[in-house]
């Protein structure tokens, strides 16, 4: 199994930042990309972003291009998603997420943390 443990979340204003943290255990050597999702209220969860462990590879939702940005810390087993010039629709509870392709981790990721919430106020 793998663990995957999301921090990070907040309130902040629009236009503010947050970095959200994902740090994996267990048997991380069974996945290969790292993804963040999300879900508002009310609303089916949404891929946002993945990274290979490698982070040779990034992919992004076109709603948070040019805003946000995943990285990879290989010697922390830990991923981030910064945050930036966030919008009261960023609003939603985040996931981490880690599967073996960076094409399927988009659709249907292998393990999955347990959500942060990041609330946007306008």
């Amino acid at each position: 199994q793998v663990q995957l443990v999301e921090s990070g979340g907040g309130l902040v204003q629009a236009g503010g930042s947050l970095r959200l943290s994902c740090a994996a255990s267990g048997r991380t050597f069974r996945t290969s990309v790292m993804g963040w999702f999300r879900q508002a209220p009310g609303k089916e969860r949404e891929f946002v972003a993945a990274i290979s462990w490698s982070g040779g590879s990034t992919r992004y939702a076109d709603s948070v291009k040019g805003r946000f940005t995943t990285s990879i810390d290989n010697a922390k087993n830990t991923v981030y998603l910064q945050m930036n010039s966030l919008k009261p629709e960023d609003t939603a509870v985040y996931y981490c997420a880690a599967g073996t392709n960076i094409v399927t981790v988009t659709t249907t990721p292998n393990f999955w943390g347990q959500g942060a919430q990041v609330t946007v106020s306008s």
